[in-house]
């Protein structure tokens, strides 16, 4: 695609109107833009390349057929968004039985849990002393053992972590994303950080 080709789309919404209404170029453009952010997100879910290639290809596959069903009342990359994690989850189901998160303890949602998730500081903020060569070996085996941890939570978790604290989006956005209420977000993301904190007690200070 050059800059000619590209400037003669304002901005996104005019980019995804036209590419309803059959503008296949303005759907390449669609798919350039976000091409490299569903590879990264499936990714990161499953860790596994292939996977992700196949999740990307779905998910623009899905993006084609159900186009005409975005309505714009959320952002284009939320709808987008719910189309990955959608494909992420059946893929999970193809290969294995869903091995569904057993409640840990309160039932996701509650008054209890929606109230804490803030008070459980995420991974990639807690501190760790850098500076010296023994402080980068620790880092390093932190983001490998952190990545087996994510593996090893229920999938919803393990979504929601990403989305959260991986991705960046807001606890509202990840609520619209996955169709949960906001305090389910709270309740696995609090879970989320607390079993991972736990398996790298050793790591963090």
């Amino acid at each position: 695609m050059n800059i000619e080709h590209i400037q003669n789309y304002d901005n996104e919404t005019e980019l995804v109107h036209k590419a309803q209404k059959g503008d296949q170029r303005a759907f390449s453009l669609l798919v350039k833009k976000y091409e490299s952010t569903v590879y990264s997100f499936a990714f990161k879910v499953c860790r596994n390349e292939e996977k992700a290639t196949e999740t990307l290809q779905d998910t623009f596959v899905n993006v084609y057929r159900k186009l005409d069903q975005f309505n714009g009342k959320a952002k284009f990359s939320t709808w987008l968004y719910q189309i990955v994690t959608n494909n992420c989850l059946m893929k999970r189901r193809k290969t294995k039985l869903d091995q569904a998160s057993v409640s840990l303890g309160t039932q996701e949602g509650t008054q209890e849990d929606s109230h804490h998730d803030d008070t459980i500081q995420p991974i990639h903020t807690i501190p760790i002393a850098r500076g010296t060569p023994q402080d980068e070996i620790m880092q390093k085996e932190l983001r490998e053992h952190l990545d087996k941890a994510i593996l090893k939570l229920p999938m919803d978790h393990r979504i929601t972590f990403i989305l959260r604290d991986v991705e960046g989006r807001s606890s509202e956005e990840v609520a619209k994303i996955l169709k949960i209420s906001l305090p389910a977000v709270k309740s696995r993301l609090r879970r989320a950080r607390v079993t991972l904190r736990e398996q790298l007690q050793e790591y963090i200070r």
